[in-house]
């Protein structure tokens, strides 16, 4: 997420909404803005705000005569052609509401409170890294999952009415002053409970065992050893077996009632086991894909000890989603920003399933993005699926303001500038629309809430401007409730094509911050190509997956000395930057092949004008970031 400031945006009175985007700068489109100064602190994942009402409003305004038998689709608008308003522009105002919290157990996305019930599972976060993977394992296991903080009392956690809960791993020792804690009358609940390596120490220590201080500790692969029958352990678990420990105190005496059923050279109590109250606990990870049979330990905890139906599918949160929104909306209008990114994709692709052409969808073309992206996001969503689209074709504007400019941050504000000034000119009154779609997913829910992972939070930034004072717009959220990559799953499940479903992360400002000088439609021609090399390459070498981010960089104000043939040349480099990563919040530089790097470099340098040198990018984040600019 970037700020207002970073991005060098400028509204007035009101903030931003983005749809979609990565904490690197993620591509992202964002919707509705009024006149004036914004705050610093508001939010914006994308270029900048944009005001979409008077184009949605001449598509639904327009008579279609008797001749005219072309689907909304079909009848495709583009801002360049049509006529402008006076440059003076009134401000107005108008509230997003927020929607309603779900309930407890009810799997909404927050499109509202009805529909089927999935069982839920809690997972407790005590501040480390580990319950967010915990939580996407055990949906992988097709249960519904949830993040909540270690601070709710045993009343809030029934009021959630959960099937099981787990508890984390944390960075802290149960010995320190001031470590998370857990109410104690939680354990009497009646809720199946599995602690891990902490919350297995916690249970431990709270209900009468001992926990050993300043032990050996244990780091990495280390193998554990069965001691009896185990509840937990899956059959074809060997009697030892290797898994994942990261610990430094260890359990050394288990509670009154417990079983002993593993240990470890360095932990007595590696795993101990109450089927009575049906608590447990693993000093190992077993969400880690380096414990092999950890899986397995989490699907026999949910599905036996807890009696857990796997219901949690891509197919059935489709069809329950659909029942939703359609409860929710009824017949009134709809409108999405469309980026051509994942999450704001597939938000529009199920509202749509929804609701039909009640969903009009607007994509700001600056000219500024990748080889032939532009053309598959249209294609995609006016004729693959139907979805009525509104085609702002701004591109030679967006190079006209971005003449003579070479410092990262004016561009950036003069590519905001101008999307302001696109929906000024085309300004107008989408009066009849209630509902505002928007691509949030869970963990930004997560980040919102602190880091007590207090999730139900919902972000702040969601009051925007440039509709009608007397309009309220209330969010839907549709995928509120999903990590990425099962938004990746229902994105597949809709139909939508994998060039847009695996689509990686790509900055607002587009290109526009990967060229390092002054931004031209020659050189954003030259950097397409070699990026379209890089993303080839790339996928030729089976790597597009297992790679986070991968693009080129021009370094269009250095000339390099180079000799083709028998002449001596001065070209611009190319820079291939590519990085893996789970969140974008840290980054390591992607070990491509040197063959595959072989490769990309002569054809760039074959293929491109102007190009006669490559080099690759081997930093990490810290400290450097995943773009140049």
């Amino acid at each position: 997420m970037k700020s207002l400031a970073e991005m060098g945006g400028r509204v007035t009175s009101g903030s931003l909404v983005g749809v979609d985007g990565s904490p690197d700068g993620g591509g992202t489109s964002v919707v509705a803005v009024s006149s004036g100064v914004a705050s610093p602190d508001t939010i914006v994942d994308g270029p900048a705000s944009v005001n979409m009402t008077s184009a949605a409003a001449t598509t639904r305004n327009t008579p279609r005569t008797s001749s005219d038998s072309r689907t909304g689709a079909d009848r495709l608008l583009n801002f360049s052609s049509m006529p402008c308003r006076p440059s003076r522009w009134t401000a107005l105002r108008f509230t997003v509401l927020s929607q309603p919290q779900q309930s407890p157990r009810t799997t909404t996305f927050g499109v509202g409170t009805s529909g089927p019930k999935h069982a839920t599972v809690l997972v407790v976060d005590f501040g480390a890294q580990y319950a967010q993977l915990i939580a996407r394992r055990v949906r992988e296991l097709d249960v519904f999952s949830e993040i909540v903080g270690h601070r709710l009392s045993a009343a809030e956690m029934a009021a959630k009415q959960p099937s099981a809960i787990i508890l984390s791993g944390g960075p802290k020792s149960v010995h320190v002053d001031g470590a998370p804690s857990l109410d104690p009358a939680i354990y009497d609940l009646g809720v199946p409970i599995l602690g891990i390596c902490y919350g297995a120490q916690l249970i431990a220590q709270q209900l009468g065992g001992t926990v050993g201080r300043g032990m050996k500790g244990e780091y990495g692969r280390t193998q554990v050893t069965r001691t009896g029958d185990s509840l937990l352990f899956p059959d074809d678990a060997p009697d030892v077996h290797e898994c994942w420990m990261s610990h430094f105190d260890g359990i050394t005496e288990a509670p009154a009632g417990f079983t002993v059923t593993a240990s470890s050279p360095e932990a007595p109590v590696a795993v101990l086991e109450n089927d009575e109250r049906k608590i447990f606990g693993v000093q190992f990870h077993p969400e880690v894909k380096h414990s092999p049979f950890g899986m397995g330990v989490l699907a026999r905890f949910l599905h036996e000890r807890a009696g857990i139906a796997n219901d949690w599918k891509m197919a059935s949160v489709i069809d329950e989603q659909v029942e939703i929104i359609r409860e929710r909306v009824g017949d009134a209008r709809v409108i999405c920003g469309l980026s051509g990114g994942v999450d704001s994709s597939v938000a529009a692709a199920l509202v749509h399933k929804a609701i039909g052409n009640q969903l009009t969808c607007i994509y700001v073309d600056t000219g500024l993005m990748r080889k032939n992206e532009s053309e598959q996001v249209v294609e995609t969503f006016r004729r693959n699926l139907g979805i009525e689209l509104i085609h702002a074709d701004e591109g030679a504007s967006f190079f006209e303001a971005l003449a003579g400019l070479t410092e990262p941050e004016s561009k950036r504000k003069a590519i905001g500038e101008r999307f302001i000034r696109v929906f000024e000119q085309h300004t107008g009154g989408l009066t009849e629309a209630k509902f505002l779609v928007q691509g949030t997913l869970y963990p930004d829910l997560i980040e919102s809430g602190g880091a007590d992972g207090t999730a139900a939070v919902i972000k702040s930034h969601h009051n925007v401007g440039g509709l009608p004072d007397d309009m309220e717009l209330e969010l839907i959220e549709p995928l509120r409730d999903l990590f990425k990559d099962e938004v990746r799953a229902l994105g597949t499940e809709l139909g939508l094509p994998d060039e847009m479903v695996w689509r990686q992360p790509f900055p607002g400002p587009g290109l526009g911050v990967r060229i390092i000088g002054e931004v031209t439609p020659e050189r954003v021609a030259l950097l397409q190509e070699a990026d379209a090399i890089v993303r080839e390459e790339l996928k030729n070498a089976g790597l597009e997956r297992e790679i986070w981010q991968s693009y080129a960089a021009l370094l269009a104000d250095v000339r390099s000395v180079g000799v083709m043939g028998d002449e001596r040349t001065y070209g611009n480099p190319i820079i291939i930057r590519a990085v893996t990563s789970d969140d974008a919040m840290t980054a390591d530089w992607a070990r491509i092949p040197y063959e595959t790097l072989e490769v990309m470099s002569q054809r760039i340098i074959n293929e491109v004008p102007g190009v006669n040198r490559v080099a690759y990018d081997i930093t990490s984040k810290p400290p450097g970031t995943i773009e140049w600019e």
